[in-house]
């Protein structure tokens, strides 16, 4: 069974729920948007949920990705694989090609070893990316 659950009390997920808050803060800044018309565009009722997710204390739910990419002016693909860079970095490392280079942090890793993040630049805003996860 797997039994993996991220809590908001261990560090390495704070850290990366702050870079998604961050990330998405910096997106609706560039859109020139209030949390508030933030909030109206992806149909939530409340623009404390915004404040929440900005401050990495929060997820959004997957079945909305698509509104918000919209709202935030992203293309789909781009805006879900940085989110899942940040909210699920392991399955982003076994999904998607990453580059070796700068640790972030350091996690216990799959099966053995460790998982390394790096603050990858490669796009316009940034993301975390593992590197060097065992899968064997």
């Amino acid at each position: 069974m797997y039994t993996h659950t991220q809590r908001r009390s261990e560090t390495l997920t704070q850290e990366l729920r702050l870079g998604a808050g961050n990330w998405l803060r910096e997106l609706r800044t560039r859109r020139g948007i209030s949390q508030r018309e933030l909030a109206a565009l992806v149909g939530t009722e409340y623009h404390t949920f915004i404040s929440q997710l900005e401050n990495g204390r929060g997820r959004i739910p997957p079945d909305r990705y698509l509104i918000w990419a919209d709202a935030l002016g992203v293309e789909p693909p781009e805006f879900v694989r940085t989110l899942l860079s940040y909210y699920d970095p392991v399955t982003y490392g076994f999904l998607f090609d990453v580059d070796c280079g700068e640790t972030f942090t350091e996690c216990p890793g799959p099966r053995s070893g460790a998982c390394r993040f790096k603050q990858n630049r490669s796009s316009e805003l940034g993301h975390l990316s593992v590197v060097n996860c065992p899968r064997a």
